[in-house]
């Protein structure tokens, strides 16, 4: 599941001059992504709207990835939109503390990545409005499996109308691991991930 993105060249959105490349996107941090109504800037990470703790108070921790098993059942996510975000890839790390491996994930055909997403707008104390989002995880393909319990819901080209479209259940039925075979893992040696 994606905890650290990159985007190294122009995803063509609409309308919207080119990000800069980079090489180490974290959580809290504004990426690009594309909703139905265009794309727009978001800090990655959400504070749920509904979720409330024991004692009915609001819960402010904030989530990065959301389970495709339950993002349209939980009342943490009641009210979320659905977005896309552009990538080149994303890092995962194998191993024990303070001697992890760090990968870096892509497209074997080198093709743009683009993570299934929710995002909504946080009023932050003192009416400041917040657009923030989050990515959606599922099982992980057989490329992934080896580094990782759960992979990002990845999706082709072709399904961005359906993921952002307003037919819930057609968007439920693409969260689903990517193709095997179709995505590399290799050493993310030469990349300054701290």
């Amino acid at each position: 599941m994606p905890g650290r993105l990159f985007l190294q060249r122009d995803p063509g959105l609409s309308g919207v001059p080119a990000p800069e490349p980079r090489s180490n996107i974290k959580p809290g941090e504004m990426i690009w992504t594309l909703t139905a109504h265009g794309p727009r800037a978001m800090r990655w990470g959400m504070i749920p709207v509904g979720r409330v703790n024991a004692r009915g108070r609001p819960v402010m921790e904030t989530i990065i990835n959301a389970r495709s098993e339950t993002v349209f059942d939980k009342s943490a996510f009641a009210g979320v939109q659905r977005a896309a975000v552009p990538v080149d890839g994303w890092y995962e790390w194998t191993g024990e503390k303070r001697k992890k491996s760090a990968w870096r994930i892509v497209r074997k055909d080198g093709a743009l990545l683009w993570f299934a997403a929710i995002y909504d707008i946080w009023q932050a104390p003192g009416g400041t409005e917040v657009a923030q989002v989050a990515t959606v995880t599922c099982a992980p393909s057989a490329d992934v499996r080896d580094i990782h319990h759960r992979m990002g819901v990845l999706l082709a080209q072709d399904q961005l109308d359906i993921w952002l479209g307003s037919d819930q259940d057609a968007a439920a039925a693409l969260m689903q691991p990517f193709p095997d075979g179709t995505l590399l893992v290799g050493p993310a040696d030469d990349v300054d991930l701290s």
